[in-house]
Protein backbone atom coordinates (compact mmCIF):
# COMPACT_ATOMS: atom_id res chain seq x y z
CA UNK A 1 0.00 0.00 0.00
CA UNK A 2 1.03 3.20 -1.00
CA UNK A 3 0.80 6.44 0.54
CA UNK A 4 2.69 9.67 1.16
CA UNK A 5 2.80 12.26 4.55
CA UNK A 6 5.06 14.37 5.25
CA UNK A 7 8.71 14.30 7.51
CA UNK A 8 9.67 17.49 7.66
CA UNK A 9 7.94 20.83 6.74
CA UNK A 10 8.01 21.39 2.63
CA UNK A 11 9.55 17.75 2.82
CA UNK A 12 7.16 15.41 0.92
CA UNK A 13 7.82 11.69 -0.40
CA UNK A 14 5.51 8.67 -0.93
CA UNK A 15 7.11 4.87 -0.14
CA UNK A 16 5.15 1.35 0.67
CA UNK A 17 4.46 -0.61 3.74
CA UNK A 18 4.05 -4.26 3.82
CA UNK A 19 1.43 -5.81 6.09
CA UNK A 20 2.34 -9.59 5.39
CA UNK A 21 1.57 -12.16 7.73
CA UNK A 22 3.95 -12.44 10.92
CA UNK A 23 6.13 -15.42 10.90
CA UNK A 24 5.83 -17.81 14.12
CA UNK A 25 9.28 -17.33 16.07
CA UNK A 26 11.34 -20.16 16.20
CA UNK A 27 11.51 -22.52 19.42
CA UNK A 28 15.04 -22.16 20.30
CA UNK A 29 16.82 -25.27 20.81
CA UNK A 30 18.25 -27.16 24.13
CA UNK A 31 22.02 -26.25 24.75
CA UNK A 32 24.14 -28.48 23.20
CA UNK A 33 26.39 -29.22 26.61
CA UNK A 34 23.31 -29.52 28.75
CA UNK A 35 21.55 -31.86 26.26
CA UNK A 36 24.69 -34.10 26.61
CA UNK A 37 24.74 -33.66 30.33
CA UNK A 38 21.39 -35.18 30.18
CA UNK A 39 21.97 -37.70 27.90
CA UNK A 40 25.03 -39.60 28.93
CA UNK A 41 23.01 -41.12 31.79
CA UNK A 42 20.25 -42.20 29.72
CA UNK A 43 19.97 -45.90 29.34
CA UNK A 44 17.06 -47.55 27.08
CA UNK A 45 14.55 -49.32 29.06
CA UNK A 46 12.11 -51.84 27.53
CA UNK A 47 8.85 -51.67 28.59
CA UNK A 48 5.56 -53.72 28.27
CA UNK A 49 1.88 -52.39 29.00
CA UNK A 50 -0.34 -53.96 31.31
CA UNK A 51 -4.12 -55.65 29.47
CA UNK A 52 -5.61 -52.51 29.94
CA UNK A 53 -2.50 -50.08 28.99
CA UNK A 54 -2.87 -48.07 31.86
CA UNK A 55 0.59 -48.96 33.69
CA UNK A 56 3.94 -48.98 32.47
CA UNK A 57 5.42 -52.83 33.06
CA UNK A 58 8.92 -54.61 33.02
CA UNK A 59 9.27 -56.27 29.57
CA UNK A 60 10.90 -59.38 31.06
CA UNK A 61 8.26 -60.40 34.28
CA UNK A 62 5.52 -57.94 33.50
CA UNK A 63 6.18 -56.06 37.38
CA UNK A 64 5.56 -52.41 37.54
CA UNK A 65 8.22 -52.95 40.33
CA UNK A 66 11.01 -55.45 39.27
CA UNK A 67 14.75 -55.83 41.80
CA UNK A 68 15.98 -58.25 39.04
CA UNK A 69 15.04 -55.57 36.01
CA UNK A 70 15.76 -52.46 38.27
CA UNK A 71 12.66 -50.41 37.68
CA UNK A 72 10.26 -48.74 39.40
CA UNK A 73 7.30 -47.63 37.41
CA UNK A 74 4.73 -47.69 40.53
CA UNK A 75 5.31 -43.50 41.00
CA UNK A 76 4.89 -42.67 37.15
CA UNK A 77 2.03 -45.52 36.93
CA UNK A 78 0.21 -43.40 39.87
CA UNK A 79 0.30 -39.64 38.25
CA UNK A 80 -0.98 -41.63 34.70
CA UNK A 81 -3.62 -42.72 36.46
CA UNK A 82 -5.01 -39.47 37.77
CA UNK A 83 -4.25 -37.51 34.97
CA UNK A 84 -6.16 -40.35 33.07
CA UNK A 85 -8.99 -39.73 35.40
CA UNK A 86 -8.52 -36.13 35.20
CA UNK A 87 -9.26 -34.96 31.74
CA UNK A 88 -10.27 -31.81 32.08
CA UNK A 89 -6.90 -31.16 34.09
CA UNK A 90 -4.03 -29.54 31.70
CA UNK A 91 -1.78 -29.65 34.19
CA UNK A 92 -0.97 -29.90 37.94
CA UNK A 93 -1.97 -27.03 40.07
CA UNK A 94 0.11 -25.34 42.17
CA UNK A 95 1.55 -27.54 45.22
CA UNK A 96 -0.34 -25.59 47.72
CA UNK A 97 -3.80 -25.90 46.86
CA UNK A 98 -4.98 -29.81 48.19
CA UNK A 99 -8.18 -32.14 47.47
CA UNK A 100 -11.25 -30.83 50.08
CA UNK A 101 -12.33 -34.31 48.94
CA UNK A 102 -9.33 -36.16 49.96
CA UNK A 103 -9.13 -34.27 53.13
CA UNK A 104 -13.45 -34.71 54.58
CA UNK A 105 -13.08 -38.87 53.55
CA UNK A 106 -9.82 -38.97 55.85
CA UNK A 107 -10.98 -36.72 58.43
CA UNK A 108 -14.52 -38.53 58.20
CA UNK A 109 -12.85 -41.84 58.21
CA UNK A 110 -10.71 -41.47 60.76
CA UNK A 111 -13.91 -39.94 63.35
CA UNK A 112 -15.40 -42.85 62.51
CA UNK A 113 -12.76 -45.07 63.91
CA UNK A 114 -12.52 -43.18 66.94
CA UNK A 115 -15.77 -43.53 67.67
CA UNK A 116 -15.13 -47.23 67.61
CA UNK A 117 -12.53 -47.08 69.54
CA UNK A 118 -14.13 -45.15 72.07
CA UNK A 119 -16.59 -47.51 72.36
CA UNK A 120 -15.01 -50.60 72.65
CA UNK A 121 -15.01 -51.63 69.25
CA UNK A 122 -11.25 -51.80 68.70
CA UNK A 123 -10.69 -53.94 65.66
CA UNK A 124 -13.50 -52.09 63.64
CA UNK A 125 -11.50 -49.61 64.85
CA UNK A 126 -8.55 -50.66 63.63
CA UNK A 127 -9.73 -51.22 60.05
CA UNK A 128 -11.02 -47.16 59.76
CA UNK A 129 -7.76 -46.53 60.61
CA UNK A 130 -6.13 -48.42 57.83
CA UNK A 131 -8.93 -46.87 55.48
CA UNK A 132 -8.25 -43.14 56.06
CA UNK A 133 -4.14 -44.43 56.23
CA UNK A 134 -4.85 -45.61 52.73
CA UNK A 135 -7.03 -42.39 51.48
CA UNK A 136 -4.27 -40.13 52.70
CA UNK A 137 -1.59 -41.91 51.09
CA UNK A 138 -3.56 -41.46 47.85
CA UNK A 139 -3.74 -38.26 47.18
CA UNK A 140 -2.53 -36.94 43.84
CA UNK A 141 1.14 -36.17 43.94
CA UNK A 142 1.74 -32.59 42.85
CA UNK A 143 0.22 -31.92 46.10
CA UNK A 144 2.51 -30.64 49.06
CA UNK A 145 3.49 -33.35 50.92
CA UNK A 146 3.19 -32.38 54.40
CA UNK A 147 -0.72 -32.53 53.83
CA UNK A 148 -0.47 -36.39 53.18
CA UNK A 149 2.36 -36.75 56.31
CA UNK A 150 0.08 -34.99 58.21
CA UNK A 151 -3.06 -36.96 57.92
CA UNK A 152 -1.02 -40.66 57.39
CA UNK A 153 0.68 -39.94 60.69
CA UNK A 154 -2.08 -39.34 62.80
CA UNK A 155 -4.24 -42.17 61.09
CA UNK A 156 -1.53 -44.62 62.09
CA UNK A 157 -1.20 -43.16 65.29
CA UNK A 158 -4.79 -43.94 66.39
CA UNK A 159 -3.86 -47.43 64.78
CA UNK A 160 -0.87 -48.30 67.15
CA UNK A 161 -3.39 -46.80 70.24
CA UNK A 162 -6.32 -49.37 69.23
CA UNK A 163 -3.25 -52.22 68.57
CA UNK A 164 -1.92 -51.30 72.40
CA UNK A 165 -5.63 -51.56 73.88
CA UNK A 166 -5.62 -55.30 72.01
CA UNK A 167 -2.68 -55.92 73.62
CA UNK A 168 -0.77 -56.53 70.30
CA UNK A 169 2.18 -54.51 71.71
CA UNK A 170 4.47 -55.32 68.29
CA UNK A 171 2.34 -53.62 65.99
CA UNK A 172 1.71 -50.97 68.02
CA UNK A 173 5.23 -50.69 67.84
CA UNK A 174 5.55 -51.15 64.37
CA UNK A 175 2.73 -48.26 63.89
CA UNK A 176 4.70 -46.10 66.08
CA UNK A 177 7.90 -46.64 64.31
CA UNK A 178 6.40 -45.41 61.22
CA UNK A 179 4.66 -42.11 62.36
CA UNK A 180 8.42 -41.05 63.76
CA UNK A 181 9.66 -41.86 60.28
CA UNK A 182 7.04 -39.77 58.94
CA UNK A 183 6.40 -37.07 61.52
CA UNK A 184 9.47 -37.13 63.45
CA UNK A 185 9.34 -33.97 65.15
CA UNK A 186 5.77 -35.01 66.02
CA UNK A 187 6.12 -35.81 70.01
CA UNK A 188 2.66 -38.53 69.67
CA UNK A 189 4.56 -40.59 68.38
CA UNK A 190 7.46 -41.19 70.25
CA UNK A 191 4.39 -41.17 72.88
CA UNK A 192 3.30 -44.06 71.32
CA UNK A 193 6.59 -45.73 71.03
CA UNK A 194 7.10 -45.62 74.87
CA UNK A 195 3.71 -47.27 75.60
CA UNK A 196 4.57 -50.03 73.35
CA UNK A 197 8.25 -50.80 74.38
CA UNK A 198 6.30 -50.84 78.56
CA UNK A 199 3.78 -53.62 77.24
CA UNK A 200 6.55 -55.29 75.67
CA UNK A 201 8.91 -55.18 79.04
CA UNK A 202 11.45 -52.87 77.42
CA UNK A 203 11.91 -50.18 80.14
CA UNK A 204 15.15 -48.73 78.70
CA UNK A 205 14.00 -48.21 75.40
CA UNK A 206 10.33 -46.87 76.71
CA UNK A 207 12.61 -44.40 79.14
CA UNK A 208 14.69 -43.13 75.75
CA UNK A 209 11.33 -42.51 73.37
CA UNK A 210 10.35 -40.92 76.43
CA UNK A 211 12.93 -38.32 76.84
CA UNK A 212 13.21 -37.85 72.80
CA UNK A 213 9.44 -37.24 72.63
CA UNK A 214 9.84 -34.15 75.33
CA UNK A 215 12.94 -32.79 73.40
CA UNK A 216 9.99 -31.75 70.91
CA UNK A 217 7.33 -31.07 73.33
CA UNK A 218 8.70 -30.33 76.80
CA UNK A 219 5.64 -29.23 78.27
CA UNK A 220 3.88 -32.74 77.54
CA UNK A 221 2.83 -33.64 81.32
CA UNK A 222 -0.36 -35.18 80.70
CA UNK A 223 1.43 -38.38 78.27
CA UNK A 224 4.22 -38.29 80.34
CA UNK A 225 2.08 -39.19 83.74
CA UNK A 226 0.26 -41.70 81.87
CA UNK A 227 3.05 -43.63 80.69
CA UNK A 228 3.74 -44.20 84.83
CA UNK A 229 0.16 -45.95 84.94
CA UNK A 230 0.55 -48.15 81.94
CA UNK A 231 -2.09 -51.28 83.35
CA UNK A 232 -5.57 -50.62 81.67
CA UNK A 233 -4.27 -47.38 80.20
CA UNK A 234 -5.97 -46.07 77.30
CA UNK A 235 -3.99 -43.45 75.02
CA UNK A 236 -5.77 -40.11 73.44
CA UNK A 237 -7.06 -40.40 70.46
CA UNK A 238 -6.69 -37.59 67.83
Amino acid sequence: MSHSHTHAPGEEHSHSHSHGPQQPQAIPGPDPAMQAIIDQDFVPVPIALSSDNLNALCEAHKLAKCDDCNVDFRITNNLARVLASNPGLLCPPPANVISQKFTQMVQTTKDEGNTLFKSGKTQEAIAKYTIAANIAVARPPWEANQFMREELSTAISNRSAAYFDLHDYVSALADAETVIAIRRNWSKGHFRKAKALLGLGRYREAAEAVRLGLDFEPTSTVRVSSLLIHDDCHFDIG
